[in-house]
């Protein structure tokens, strides 16, 4: 049995999947933002424990290289942390000018932890957010679409993150389902026809509920 004083809240646990993403303004290193003035595009929120720390500094270089992929896609990155944002100009100098890349999405500054505890990344009671590396996939009326917890010491994949990106907008384009490990290009699956007659017609023993709907096609 947990004693009261050493329950702990699960990150990701105040928010889930279709809930609507918490609005806030912040300072960051592009200037204030809020998230809602991102409505009508995708987001991808994604904290990281600190600054200047190996895993943390890996995914930024990543992430930057891949920022066109994003762009292409319609989908704005937004990162955030509790550093300051004098810290992150720093570590972004730092990055720039060992890895010869630049960061141009904003990072926000979380000194309190307000805006970790609204979405759930860090529990109430937590005073720092070191163990947190959370991403949320954020559509464009600002519903979360997906969430994505990993610990400290494990950094995130690109083509996960772009894949899952991939595969949201594809379901949402031809409402349709993608199967497992799906990638941009492979056939779709249809919703099942939730019909006795369809059922009972089927050629297959899984026609009636695994059709393909066919490749997406990017445009």
């Amino acid at each position: 049995m947990i004693e009261p004083s050493t329950a702990r809240e699960p990150a990701c646990a105040g928010l889930r999947i279709g809930d609507m993403a918490p609005d806030f303004t912040a300072r960051s290193t592009t200037g204030n933002v809020r998230l809602s003035d991102f409505r009508g595009r995708w987001l991808i929120l994604f904290s990281h424990p600190a600054d200047f720390t190996p895993v943390c500094t890996s995914e930024f270089v990543a992430i930057a290289g891949c920022a066109d992929e994003f762009e292409r896609r319609d989908c704005a990155l937004m990162a955030l942390s509790v550093d300051s944002l004098f810290s992150h100009f720093a570590w972004l100098r730092l990055i720039r000018d060992r890895f010869d890349i630049e960061v141009r999405f904003p990072i926000v500054e979380d000194p309190t932890l307000v805006i970790g505890r609204a979405f759930g990344m860090v529990a109430s009671q937590d005073n720092d957010s070191a163990t947190v590396r959370t991403t949320f996939f954020i559509d464009p009326k600002g519903i979360i679409r997906a969430m994505t917890c990993y610990p400290a010491n494990v950094g995130r994949s690109m083509p996960e993150m772009l894949r899952l990106l991939d595969a949201l907008q594809a379901v949402d384009e031809r409402k349709v389902l993608a199967p497992a490990n799906w990638e941009a290009g492979d056939p779709l699956l249809a919703h099942p026809d939730a019909s006795l007659d369809t059922v009972f017609a089927a050629k297959g023993q899984t026609d009636w509920f695994m059709q393909e709907a066919g490749p997406r096609t990017r445009k």
